[in-house]
């Protein structure tokens, strides 16, 4: 009977062990719109915050964090990186905007250099704000 609850015992600290997350998230909100203020015309809206934050070692990489924009005015403020509503990593993020149509198809809605993390303009700081206030370009004609 002793060794069946040292056993059980055992199995618990095994299986609890690792399932943690190294880095501390913070919860975020914002609201994206053109630069004119006016609203992102499209069926749906992303944001993407890719962290620039050092990984701990080789295999604990800090996870991006991605929200559904509100389309009716822009807002959002769920941020989901590693469980639902968790926010992201805190420090800095580049942060990209993707725009889709009916069939969840990307369209070019905003200027295409918010969709890549090699040319997005944006870089935001959970050490300045956590609320993000995003304006973006429209795209050239």
């Amino acid at each position: 009977m002793q060794y069946r609850w040292i056993f059980l015992g055992f199995v618990l600290v095994i299986t609890s062990c690792g399932s943690g997350d190294p880095f501390a998230y913070v919860k975020v909100s914002g609201k994206v719109t053109f630069k004119d203020g006016s609203q992102i015309e499209a069926h749906r809206v992303t944001v993407t915050f890719i962290p620039q934050t050092e990984p701990i070692d080789e295999r604990a990489y800090p996870r991006s964090g991605m929200a559904e924009v509100n389309v009716s005015d822009g807002t959002f403020d769920v941020v989901t990186s590693h469980t639902y509503g968790d926010g992201i990593v805190g420090g800095r993020h580049k942060v990209l905007i993707r725009t889709y149509d009916k069939q969840d198809n990307p369209i070019d809605v905003v200027s295409p250099a918010y969709s890549n993390p090699d040319t997005t303009p944006l870089l935001v700081n959970t050490a300045e704000t956590t609320y993000f206030n995003l304006t973006v370009r429209k795209p050239e004609s």
